[in-house]
């Protein structure tokens, strides 16, 4: 399954070039992943998913160039490859429909008390294979 987030464009996002700056789809998605993690009614707040995940690394493919407009944009997220210490976050941004960008986040869960990576617990696996979509 898939989520869609409605993300608003802000005018700083634009460039010289008059379009969205490509360091802005990052913040795009960012807040679709904060929408899923930690602005869903039906998120388990006792996930560490709440507590921390950090990012791994990014990958970003534009598609077309956006030009800012007041109409949000569509960004659709789901999960997969969901391993003992990690997992991947998938993006399709659409501007008026078409799709714009797509992209991808390793995230790993953090225990920020002992400053190390962490596994995943059951209850965070459950929430995260409700939106695995390959």
């Amino acid at each position: 399954m898939r989520h869609t987030v409605a993300v608003p464009m802000r005018w700083s996002d634009m460039d010289a070039y008059q379009h969205i700056n490509n360091v802005a789809f990052l913040g795009y998605f960012e807040m679709a992943r904060v929408d899923l993690f930690f602005d869903q009614p039906t998120h388990d707040e006792k996930t560490g998913l709440r507590r921390g995940i950090v990012v791994a690394s990014h990958e970003v493919t534009y598609k077309r160039s956006v030009v800012y407009d007041a109409e949000p944009l569509k960004v659709e997220i789901w999960v997969s490859g969901i391993r003992a210490a990690a997992f991947t976050c998938h993006y399709e941004l659409f501007d008026h429909g078409q799709l714009a960008v797509t992209g991808s986040t390793l995230l790993v869960p953090v225990d920020f008390a002992l400053n190390r990576p962490r596994r995943l617990t059951p209850a965070e696996k459950v929430f995260l294979t409700k939106y695995l979509d390959d």
